[in-house]
């Protein structure tokens, strides 16, 4: 396979990578042929699969306007993926041009891009690290020349915890990023959820399809993910099929179920 110009030379053009195929369900361009095939595949066995991404990206738009209009100007984008259209800078920017985002990614594609994406703009960044190693992320320079977390910070992890297993210890990662933050700080997560749904087949599909990935998938239900929420007081309406937080019509909301994504946000008090 011929490398593009724009690929990393560090970077596996053989393996699927789930931030490029999740690109891909996007409409975007980053992507390589052995991703669009795995992500064809999905859409093989799950049809409504780019229908999901886009689900979810529509609940990342709908939060962040929340947080600005709760006061937020600080953000920590964990696994924020390729900056396709909608992404938080733009977003929260628009609002609240003094907004300052970190992104962190673990795929060097997605880095790369962002970089590109965020050159100029010096109230934006990128790092390249690894949601379990929390640590290091909130160590790690860029992140604290931009983001003062003693005040109210904003950690979204959307759409990543479904490749974070169990034995990674999900919980523990999240409350090393809580206990870093100060009071009036918020967590956003997201998750892939088979909860309700009577067919394993598709289910099964999916994590056959993802095992060939660098990320197996790995889902979760509702109780499970409440349980990542220690420590944050959940906002209304709580844990909900990501089309029911916060629609912005009620026909939007309409079989929330089949967006397949569980969503919640929280909140630190004081």
């Amino acid at each position: 396979m011929r490398r593009p110009d724009w690929a990393p030379d560090d970077i596996d053009i053989e393996r699927p990578s789930v931030a490029r195929m999740y690109d891909y369900y996007l409409g975007g361009s980053h992507n390589f042929a052995v991703d669009r095939a795995a992500a064809q595949t999905m859409v093989a066995a799950v049809p409504e699969a780019p229908l999901m991404a886009q689900a979810n990206r529509a609940f990342l738009r709908r939060v962040v306007h929340f947080l600005v209009n709760a006061g937020v100007r600080q953000f920590l984008d964990i696994g924020s993926g390729i900056p396709t259209v909608g992404n938080v800078h733009e977003i929260a920017q628009q609002a609240a041009p003094e907004s300052r985002v970190v992104y962190v990614d673990i795929d060097p594609v997605a880095v790369a891009h962002s970089q590109e994406i965020l050159a100029g703009n010096d109230r934006a960044t990128v790092v390249q690290e690894d949601l379990r190693h929390p640590e290091r992320i909130l160590s790690h320079p860029e992140v604290r020349r931009l983001l003062d977390l003693d005040q109210p910070t904003a950690v979204l992890v959307v759409a990543v915890l479904h490749f974070v297993p169990d034995h990674d210890r999900p919980a523990e990662l999240l409350r090393t990023l809580r206990d870093a933050l100060g009071a009036g700080s918020w967590l956003v997560l997201s998750q892939a959820s088979a909860e309700g749904r009577a067919d394993d087949s598709a289910r099964s599909d999916a994590e056959a399809i993802y095992r060939r990935t660098d990320s197996p998938l790995w889902f979760r239900d509702r109780s499970e993910l409440a349980v990542l929420f220690d420590g944050f007081e959940l906002v209304e309406p709580g844990i909900v099929w990501v089309p029911q937080w916060h629609p912005e019509t009620p026909e939007s909301s309409v079989n929330a179920e089949e967006s397949g994504f569980l969503g919640g946000v929280g909140r630190i008090g004081g």
